[in-house]
């Protein structure tokens, strides 16, 4: 993969020269001749070569290049660790032995690249045959998907080749949001950083078109969460295994190779293979916190942390000590507070813990953390709240903020927090509800906003009906709004709501309306997404809920009630773009509207604990309605009370 360690190693030069200034104004003519150096060495394609076995041919010398440019960089970030510690004598020491170093390398690259031959041999489908049968377990009748697959690979741009490999190792067994892929590509210096832009779109950017060439697909039934369809996924994971740069595996008694720099370990059964100093991303299920300690303490140029399924407690003050982390994600634990050393971590952009225990509240020691992008805490279930010091508004580089009280003044500071992008706030409530209302009107960047409200405090109440939301018909929204999720009592519909033309995702939950809310949002012009959980109380939905020329651009719609018995109709032509149906816990549904069967786009319709009778009336063995469903391709059902279930699919 010698000519991604080039790729990589430039944008870290370039992205030191932007943020690393303080400490390097002695050396920049040094580093801006090494790029300059690596842009001679990214005509070729040496990452080709390695993995069909090349290199044999022609002395190794882009394995040499990938050693001298793993030792480069490895000293570059030991440099930045030692700089930021030392006194000011010490550190003018340091900075001129590194500019001779960066010198010494520069030379020695040069003297490498002179002895590359002039042209790469063209690529023969036998080298990439031999590849599959070699690296990728399969039968005969899908080695020929799999060397398709590979050509589309090699024919990739670097960053999407290691956006494509990141994605398999950050996935694996579980489920991830695409928005915790974007954040995990920036962390890990895997895109290019440019003045002026945001990582985070360009990162974007590229999943996007992964997305489009079918080497990354977003998941069915788990809105903006993705997975790598096969063959992609155990193409990646052979290349991975010939390259050794990414790796991923359930077997904690492995080695892991010195080459290694992203490594995966699902099922660790509380122990972590040895792993080499010069890791940069990490990640780990089911691990303990004595192992986890063990290896923090030798991976100091960590930039990625990510545990899952750890039931932690607290984190290791280790933790505070990687002065490269700049993506900590701590899910499924238990962890009530961070460790005071978390304020240590000068470069950290994204901040995520997530666990099933009761709420916490933040200490000031994350207003220190200036580089932070993204702050998302889980809350608890049931009344969850995360609270965050004053001051917060302090952090000017925050895009995401999620889960957070805004109560004691918060609500106030987010008004002057403008490069939001997210936001999340639970437990809204009436003294503070207008100045929330205020402030987030002034977020002009705003993209994606959920508001839940403070729920009743009823012995046994885990529901709604008596938590309304407070004076939102005074609520207007930011004009880029994309994605709003409100969840809590309405009396009525806003109408603001009707207009919001970039809206496209739509979640309304426990609204709990009387009338229906449809007469409303069926004007959104680019709606794709629409999920109504508990939205409507009423028995019966006619066909005034979809009518022709309504939800012109939705593709999911997703209907949760515990009231529904009845959908009657849908008018032939209405929704004219609907993809996917879900139907989930309507226990008391009975029918299925009249006119589903004149939606020709639907590809899935998903029925999950609905009542035994509606799925023998569906059933294509004998069932009287069966004809509204039968163009559908893939219909999924379960039962409330047997749980019987299964998946129709046309004969």
């Amino acid at each position: 993969m010698a000519a991604s360690f080039v790729t990589l190693f430039q944008w870290r030069l370039n992205s030191m020269l932007l943020h690393e200034n303080e400490i390097l104004l002695g050396v920049k003519d040094q580093i801006k001749s090494l790029i300059s150096q690596l842009d001679a060495a990214g005509s070729f394609t040496g990452d080709v070569g390695m993995i069909l076995g090349r290199e044999s041919g022609h002395g190794s010398w882009a394995s040499e290049l990938r050693g001298i440019l793993r030792q480069a960089e490895d000293f570059v970030d030991d440099f930045v660790i030692r700089a930021y510690g030392q006194t000011e004598k010490d550190r003018k020491d340091s900075i001129a032995e590194f500019g001779k170093e960066l010198q010494n390398f520069n030379s020695r690259i040069s003297e490498i690249l002179n002895r590359r031959p002039p042209v790469e041999a063209p690529l023969m489908l036998e080298e990439i045959q031999r590849f599959v049968r070699s690296n990728i377990p399969s039968s005969e009748d899908k080695e020929t998907d799999l060397v398709t697959c590979m050509l589309n690979y090699i024919n990739l741009p670097y960053d999407l080749k290691l956006s494509l490999l990141f994605c398999c190792a950050f996935l694996r067994r579980h489920y991830q949001s695409i928005d915790g892929l974007v954040r995990g590509l920036v962390a890990a210096g895997l895109v290019q950083e440019k003045p002026g832009e945001l990582m985070e779109d360009k990162a974007q950017e590229n999943i996007d078109k992964l997305i489009s060439l079918g080497m990354i697909e977003e998941l069915e039934n788990l809105w903006d969460c993705f997975k790598v369809p096969s063959p992609y996924c155990e193409l990646s994971l052979g290349v991975m295994k010939a390259e050794d740069f990414f790796m991923s595996t359930a077997n904690s008694d492995i080695m892991v190779p010195p080459t290694a720099r992203h490594v995966s370990i699902y099922d660790a059964d509380n122990t972590i293979p040895n792993t080499n100093s010069f890791l940069h991303s990490l990640f780990v299920s089911e691990a303990s916190s004595d192992c986890l300690r063990n290896v923090l303490h030798n991976s100091k140029l960590l930039r990625v942390l990510d545990l899952k399924n750890t039931l932690f407690k607290s984190l290791p003050d280790e933790v505070g000590k990687l002065v490269h982390l700049r993506y900590l994600s701590v899910r499924e634990s238990y962890i009530r507070k961070l460790p005071e050393s978390i304020s240590n971590l000068r470069n950290l952009q994204t901040l995520y813990i997530s666990g099933p225990g009761v709420g916490f509240e933040l200490s000031n020691g994350v207003l220190n953390l200036a580089q932070l992008r993204h702050l998302k805490m889980s809350a608890p279930a049931i009344d969850g709240e995360v609270r965050v010091p004053q001051g917060i508004s302090r952090l000017g580089n925050l895009q995401t903020l999620e889960s957070i009280y805004a109560g004691s003044g918060i609500a106030k500071e987010l008004g002057v927090m403008t490069q939001l992008r997210s936001l999340k706030v639970s437990c809204v409530s009436d003294d503070h509800a207008d100045e929330l209302y205020f402030s987030v009107m002034k977020l002009s960047m705003l993209r994606k906003l959920s508001l839940t409200v403070e729920r009743g405090r009823e012995r046994g109440s885990y529901k709604y009906e008596n938590s309304f939301f407070p004076c939102l018909e005074s609520f207007s929204p930011p004009p880029l709004l994309q994605t709003l999720e409100l969840v809590g009592r309405l009396i009525e519909v806003p109408l603001w709501l009707g207009l919001m033309e970039n809206l496209t995702k739509l979640y309304m939950c426990y609204s709990y309306l009387s009338e229906n809310p449809t007469t409303i949002l069926h004007f959104l012009p680019n709606l794709k997404y629409l999920q109504m959980v508990n939205a409507y109380k009423g028995r019966r939905m006619e066909k005034e809920f979809f009518r022709v020329g309504g939800f012109p651009k939705l593709e999911h719609l997703h209907i949760t009630s515990d009231n529904l018995v009845e959908w009657t109709e849908i008018e032939e032509g209405a929704l004219p773009c609907l993809k996917q149906l879900f139907i989930r816990h309507c226990r008391e549904l009975m029918l299925l509207p009249e006119g589903l069967q004149h939606v020709t786009t639907l590809q899935i319709l998903d029925m999950w604990g609905v009542h035994e009778d509606l799925i023998r009336r569906l059933s294509p063995n004998g069932g009287l309605e069966n004809y509204k469903i039968k163009h559908i391709p893939l219909v999924k059902y379960l039962g409330h009370i047997s749980s019987v279930q299964g998946i129709w699919t046309p004969q």
